[in-house]
């Protein structure tokens, strides 16, 4: 008599810890801009290196279960890019230089290039990874259009780490901050908005005309 209520409560436990764990990644892809973009204010860059070095591990484990699986779903890409950043953020707090703390910003679209741009080469891309959590049954169409945006997401992160490193020696502080943690994400997200608009008005009816045909 009692498994039915047990159930229903084990259910209704593991939609509560998917909702936590969504709350907490969403929480800690915010937690980076918004360190980068008060980064300025402080004068001891070895306290972001800490907190850096924190999010860069929090964002790969919480809400993923343990700690232990949170490891092993990692690929060897991935252990590459935490490499890289664990050690620019160990180096950070290494130093206190201000220097490495600005050229953060450009080795971390240095990892989302290699990430995303590993994907083109072993496949399937990381669009079409993103693509088939709704709709695993993708059409060949579909799959050319993943691999192109992914193609233009590399193109992104090599021109934005490029500028970041610009902005990293000859900007200032305020507006080095500012740029990183503000306007080039609002870069990502006229990026990301285009290429709904794009997919609605023109990749999606050409393929319905496709299948009419």
């Amino acid at each position: 008599m009692q498994s039915a209520p047990s159930g229903a409560a084990e259910v209704a436990a593991g939609g509560a810890r998917r909702v936590l764990g969504v709350t907490m990644q969403v929480l800690l892809k915010l937690a980076y801009p918004a360190l980068i973009l008060c980064a300025w204010k402080w004068d001891t860059p070895r306290y972001v290196g800490l907190m850096l070095f924190a999010i860069l591990w929090l964002q790969r484990w919480a809400g993923t279960g343990s700690v232990a699986s949170s490891l092993r779903r990692l690929t060897a890409v991935d252990w590459c890019v935490a490499g890289l950043l664990s050690c620019a953020s160990a180096a950070i707090v290494a130093t206190n230089s201000e220097m490495l703390l600005r050229i953060y910003p450009s080795l971390v679209n240095l990892g989302l290039l290699i990430a995303f741009g590993a994907t083109l080469v072993r496949g399937p891309t990381m669009i079409e990874k993103f693509a088939r959590i709704r709709t695993p049954d993708l059409s060949a169409p579909a799959v050319l259009h993943t691999r192109r945006v992914t193609q233009i997401w590399c193109g992104f992160f090599a021109l934005n780490g490029s500028f970041s490193a610009y902005t990293a020696f000859f900007w200032t502080r305020e507006a080095w901050s500012l740029y990183n943690g503000a306007i080039a994400y609002g870069l990502i997200g006229v990026l990301l908005g285009g290429e709904i608009v794009w997919r609605y008005l023109v990749v999606l009816p050409r393929a319905a005309r496709s299948g009419a045909a």
